[in-house]
């Protein structure tokens, strides 16, 4: 019960920080006229992921995002009895971090949001690809050899720099549902929410999917390689 608390409390604030981080740098673009950049708004999302799961990663496993964490389960690889309370925790961090943006900058409207530029499907077939990728990336390198897995958070942080250097501008490169409800209820900006709280998590169980699918495949095709032949059987 102790650690299941430690492990509610990292995601509340890790997404609190996430959201802190990754929104505010956005909402500080905003205030001083562009001064951060769209390439250093990107760096600061790669660079708070990586460090957020160098740091949280080895007390609740730092998902710090609802449709990473039910993917997980999809595959057997996070209990399902977790997933509420950790859904929970992640929407909660995220609801402290745009608040605590909205009281230091009362007078930005979107609160480092991600609003569609173009059509609501654009968007939401971009977010699933986007959350597709990330999430391969989350389990290849968190389920791989001890080398990569030192590897991950870098990995993983460098996908999301990646993904929002491309797809900010269109979608916001959300790749997290918390992370887009968070600022939406907060600046009451709910139109296109819905594109991120669906595309997301579709993303993330296709990708957990297709990684246990080449696992599986691969795991059949060494088998093959090491089975003895009949002819070889006969030989014998």
């Amino acid at each position: 019960m102790k650690q299941d608390l430690k492990n509610y409390l990292a995601e509340v604030l890790g997404t609190f920080i996430l959201v802190m981080c990754g929104c505010g740098a956005i909402v500080v673009h905003q205030e001083t006229g562009g001064a951060v950049t769209h390439v250093g708004i990107c760096i600061v999302w790669g660079l708070v992921v990586m460090a957020l799961i160098y740091t949280l990663g080895e007390v609740s496993g730092c998902h710090i995002n609802p449709a990473v964490t039910m993917a997980l389960a999809l595959v057997g690889l996070f209990p399902w009895r977790q997933v509420a309370p950790y859904i929970v925790a992640q929407v909660v961090g995220a609801f402290m971090g745009a608040l605590a943006l909205h009281m230091m900058f009362p007078e930005n409207e979107g609160l480092g949001g991600t609003y569609p530029s173009g059509s609501h499907l654009q968007s939401w077939l971009l977010e699933l690809f986007l959350t597709f990728f990330l999430m391969l990336a989350v389990l290849f390198t968190t389920q791989g050899k001890r080398d990569t897995v030192v590897l991950a958070g870098f990995a993983i942080g460098a996908v999301v720099l990646l993904e929002a250097l491309f797809a900010g501008p269109i979608s916001g490169a959300s790749m997290n549902p918390a992370r887009s409800l968070g600022p939406a209820v907060v600046a009451d900006k709910l139109d296109a929410v819905w594109i991120y709280l669906t595309a997301s998590p579709v993303g993330a169980a296709l990708g957990a999917g297709a990684q246990l699918l080449m696992i599986k495949a691969y795991s059949r095709a060494q088998a093959s390689v090491l089975a003895p032949t009949g002819t070889i059987g006969l030989m014998m």
